[in-house]
């Protein structure tokens, strides 16, 4: 069998290389992309477009990426201060996600991504964690990633996927505030929320810390074997 072809949503951000400064560029931190490729899957990096999401039809699973603050609007609310959103991205990426749950695809949204599932689902956010919880450790500085204990609801999928896991990695100041449709299954040891799924569908799993980063990336291992599983279930209908 082929490897699952894991789509991974991209940043336009200004960049720079060579003699080049500030050009806008589509852009995806490598991490993600060795993370499928060590699980076994082939990454397609998947540019802001909000015009169809026909790109889903060659692919079997799908990774939101983090990033920037999703679009308060998009929760009916104004932005805070601190908040920097990127409402192009926003739209591109709710155009493959609506997409891919109709399809039945598996997905996986990390940090940024989590929080645009939960939007998806009839959520909302918080737009600064530390006015809630008293703290930076979620964000120490900017670049630096934090560090903190972490529980799942047992029998969840990311109870399973990170059985034996306590404590997780931290880059973000925003967090699910209401998660929607979506169960939470999972929580920092000052109660925000680190994961949320949706136990009516196979596969859909939002995470709040980087597992890209991490020296074991179960979650993005747990989406590409769902995607390979889904592709051995099409190939045996085929075969019936």
């Amino acid at each position: 069998m082929t490897r699952p072809l894991i789509g991974i949503s991209a940043y336009v951000e200004p960049a720079g290389w060579a003699v080049w400064r500030d050009v806008p560029v589509v852009l995806v931190p490598e991490a993600y992309v060795r993370a499928v490729t060590a699980s076994g899957g082939r990454a397609v990096v998947l540019p802001p477009d909000d015009r169809d999401a026909d790109v889903l039809r060659v692919l079997d699973g799908l990774i939101l990426a983090g990033g920037a603050d999703v679009d308060p609007a998009r929760y009916g609310q104004l932005p805070a201060p601190r908040t920097d959103s990127r409402p192009t991205r926003d739209a591109g990426e709710l155009t493959l996600l609506t997409a891919a749950l109709a399809a039945g695809l598996p997905v996986l949204g990390v940090c940024r991504g989590m929080q645009l599932l939960a939007i998806a689902y009839g959520g909302s956010l918080h737009q600064h964690l530390p006015e809630l919880v008293g703290h930076e450790r979620h964000r120490p500085a900017p670049g630096v990633y934090g560090a903190h204990p972490v529980r799942f609801a047992p029998g969840s999928l990311a109870g399973t996927v990170m059985a034996g896991v306590g404590r997780v990695n931290s880059y973000h100041h925003q967090g699910v505030a209401d998660p929607g449709r979506l169960t939470v299954s999972g929580w920092a040891d000052d109660g925000v929320v680190e994961a949320v799924e949706d136990p009516g569908r196979p596969f859909v799993l939002g995470v709040q810390w980087h597992p890209e980063n991490e020296a074991d990336p179960r979650p993005v291992g747990a989406l590409v074997r769902a995607a390979g599983e889904r592709i051995a279930g099409q190939l045996s209908d085929r075969g019936h």
